[in-house]
């Protein structure tokens, strides 16, 4: 197959995750990428500009690069350089199948471009506001339309969860398919050593980009109640501005609160390992791929979010709203280790039979193969 991945901001997780903004669409792009070329596809993966030469190859990977993101005049770069660059570099693919994940303005566009040039299109879901009709998350009529608009337009619709699967038919009137997302992890014979070789003290993880969206407030909030509980905290703020300086000063403030910073990719492993539990206290989600990096690595976990009820229903951690019941499900945990030891065990399963990378991966590439084989589909 000839496939095109569009994952603009994709190029620093192509690099191996050293720079450059990578939330869990751009990492899992990236892998899907890396993985679909060694098994003699052609691949291309269209990103920004951010100083990389025309094309390039890495690991089997052809990257095309489009203008640079604050290229262009302000009133007139969403259309040239962007649109324009976009069109050029989808043509330069020259792909039997183009994919894209995350609701922005860019579905509708790619959606266009393979409508006009007869090509397949295949859409994944990021998280759950991408199917609520509301589309929280656009906040001007021009994203929201284009996004619609390529909604409507793909060949096939992948989604992470069934209340996703839900929100889109009910929402929009369209089918989708869910896929689990794939996930690198340790191997068994990683995770057996891991678990033997485990002495290390209690301590909470959490990651992710530090943004209102993701209220790392509340988990300082839970940090403050549970003063003997060590806290590690790592992640990458969207902007310098007084959110992050206030919650710096809080970490700060609280000697259980280790604050990392942003980590390098490579380095992401030693999280999860000097790990006990993860958290999570987003408002919302789809399913994170901090969820899956985390049962990777039997980690229970405890959350504001709850996708599909898997956490609840297959006992992999707790669900919880509130400060006060976020802390007594940590406390539980630590105190509890027949509890903890079970847990984990059923994440580490659960991570296995539905996310490691070789199975999932060739759940999507079969699906790419039957969108391209189709001729029923939107043209």
């Amino acid at each position: 197959m000839k496939l095109c991945l569009v994952a603009h901001f994709a190029y620093g997780a192509a690099l191996g995750g050293m720079h450059g903004h990578i939330g869990g669409v751009e990492w899992q792009t990236n892998l899907l990428a890396k993985w679909l070329a060694p098994q003699g596809h052609s691949v291309s993966l269209v990103t920004w500009d951010e100083g990389q030469k025309e094309e390039a190859f890495i690991e089997g990977v052809r990257l095309i690069k489009l203008c640079k993101q604050n290229g262009g005049l302000p009133w007139l770069r969403f259309f040239y350089p962007r649109w324009t660059s976009l069109n050029r570099a989808l043509s330069r693919a020259d792909a039997d199948l183009y994919y894209q994940n995350c609701a922005e303005y860019v579905t509708g566009q790619v959606a266009l471009w393979c409508r006009r040039h007869r090509r397949r299109f295949v859409y994944s879901v990021a998280s759950d506001p991408d199917c609520d009709p509301k589309l929280p998350e656009l906040k001007t009529l021009r994203e929201r339309l284009l996004y619609r608009y390529g909604l409507n337009a793909a060949d096939r619709i992948i989604v992470q969860t069934r209340k996703q699967q839900e929100m889109l038919s009910r929402g929009f009137g369209l089918e989708s398919s869910v896929l689990p997302m794939p996930c690198p992890g340790p191997s068994d014979d990683q995770f057996h050593h891991m678990a033997r070789n485990a002495e290390r003290p209690f301590r909470v993880g959490w990651a992710g980009r530090i943004a209102p969206v993701k209220r790392l407030e509340f988990l300082l909030d839970v940090a403050d109640r549970l003063p003997a509980v060590s806290f590690q905290v790592a992640g990458k703020p969207d902007a310098k501005d007084n959110y992050l300086e206030n919650l710096t000063a809080r970490m700060r403030a609280l000697p259980n609160v280790t604050f990392l910073g942003p980590i390098p990719r490579p380095r992401i492993p030693k999280l999860y390992e000097r790990s006990s539990i993860f958290c999570c206290t987003s408002a919302f989600e789809g399913l994170p791929n901090t969820f899956l990096e985390a049962w990777s690595y039997g980690l229970p976990i405890v959350s504001t979010v709850d996708p599909d009820q898997l956490i609840t229903s297959r006992r992999l951690g707790y669900k919880v709203d509130t400060p006060a019941e976020f802390a007594e499900s940590i406390q539980s945990l630590k105190e509890d280790p027949a509890a903890w030891r079970e847990m984990s065990a059923n994440a580490r399963r659960y991570y296995r039979e539905n996310h490691s990378s070789e199975p999932a991966m060739r759940r999507f590439m079969t699906m790419f193969e039957e969108v391209i084989q189709n001729e029923g589909l939107k043209r």
